[in-house]
C-alpha cells in the first residue's frame, strides 16, 4: 500500500467522521468532530499501537519468557531485512495474530496463546512471517489509525440520540436513528476496502519471507476453522479492530459473517498453494 493510497483511505475515514458530526450536530457538530478527528489522527499516529496492545491485554515477551517465539521472529525479521519488532502474547485461546505500529522501527507483532499452543512450529512461522509482511509493506499505520477512527465513528453514533435533541441537527429523530445504524456500517465498508486488498499482498510477501508458502496455507486453514469455534471476547467487544487480525476473529455475534473485513479464505489458500507449485519449495527459515 503506497503513501498516496494510505492518505486517501485515511482521508475517507476522517471525512466520514466529519459528515457524521455535521449530520448529528450541524455546524457545531462539524467543528467538534473536526477537532476530535484531528486529535484522533495525532493520537493514532503516536499511540494507536499502544492502545491496541493495551486493549487486548498483550504482554511483552523476550528471549527468557518465550525463547522459541523470539528466536523465530528474529530470524524472520532478518530474512525480511527488518528491525526485530517488539513481540507480544495475547491471552486468548482463539488462534490468531496481528501486527501494529506506525513504521518498521516502531512495530510490534502479537500472537495469541491459542496460536502458540494449537499450531506447529512451521505454521506459527508462516503466521509470523505474514505479520512481518504487514510491517514491511507499512500496512500497520493505516490499520491502527483506521481501527481508532472507526471506533470513534461507532462511539459518535452511540451518542446520536443525545445529538438528536439538538436544534442544529438537520436529520430529525428518524434520520438520527438511521444514522446510528448506517454510520458504523459505512466505517466497516471502508475497513473492508483496506483489509481485503492488503491481506492478499501480505500472504504473498509473508510466504516469501518464510520461504514456505504451504506453511502459511496450512496455518490459515487451521486458524479459519478454529476462529469459527472459539470466541475472542475482546475482539467481539471491539469489532472495529477485527481487521488487524490475520483471520476474522468475529463470529459469536455474527457481525463477522455480515461484514467480513477479510478476503475469502479459500482464495487465500489457493493462491499460496499456487505459489508453492511455481518452483522448489525451500526457504531460508528452519
Amino acid at each position: 500500500m503506497n503513501y498516496a493510497r494510505t492518505a486517501l483511505l485515511l482521508s475517507a475515514m476522517t471525512a466520514l467522521f466529519l459528515v457524521v458530526g455535521f449530520l448529528l450536530g450541524g455546524e457545531g457538530g462539524l467543528i467538534i468532530a473536526l477537532l476530535v478527528a484531528l486529535g484522533l489522527n495525532v493520537l493514532s499516529y503516536w499511540n494507536a499501537d499502544k492502545l491496541v496492545l493495551r486493549m487486548y491485554g498483550a504482554r511483552a515477551v523476550d528471549a527468557k519468557s518465550a525463547p522459541q517465539l523470539v528466536s523465530m521472529v528474529t530470524q524472520l525479521a532478518e530474512n525480511a531485512n527488518l528491525p526485530v519488532p517488539r513481540i507480544y502474547v495475547v491471552d486468548s485461546e482463539q488462534p490468531n495474530a496481528f501486527a501494529t505500529g506506525r513504521n518498521p522501527e516502531n512495530a510490534a507483532v502479537a500472537a495469541t496463546a491459542g496460536l502458540l499452543s494449537r499450531l506447529t512450529t512451521e505454521q506459527v512461522a508462516g503466521i509470523m512471517a505474514h505479520e512481518l509482511a504487514h510491517v514491511k509493506n507499512r500496512d500497520t499505520l493505516i490499520m491502527t489509525i483506521t481501527a481508532t477512527i472507526a471506533g470513534a465513528i461507532s462511539m459518535l453514533a452511540n451518542f446520536a440520540l443525545f445529538f438528536g435533541g439538538s436544534r442544529n441537527n438537520p436529520l430529525g429523530l428518524i434520520g438520527t436513528i438511521a444514522l446510528m445504524i448506517l454510520a458504523p456500517m459505512a466505517a466497516m465498508v471502508v475497513q473492508m476496502a483496506i483489509s481485503r486488498s492488503r491481506e492478499f499482498e501480505a500472504d504473498r510477501v509473508g510466504a516469501e519471507i518464510c520461504g514456505r508458502p504451504l506453511w502459511l496455507a496450512d496455518a490459515l486453514g487451521k486458524l479459519d476453522r478454529s476462529a469459527r469455534q472459539i470466541d475472542n471476547r475482546m475482539a467481539e467487544d471491539n469489532p472495529a479492530t477485527a481487521h488487524l487480525f490475520i483471520v476474522n476473529p468475529l463470529h459469536a455475534r455474527q457481525i463477522g459473517a455480515l461484514f467480513s473485513t477479510h478476503p475469502n479464505m479459500a482464495e487465500r489458500i489457493r493462491r499460496l498453494r499456487a505459489m508453492a507449485g511455481e518452483g522448489p519449495n525451500q526457504g531460508p527459515w528452519g
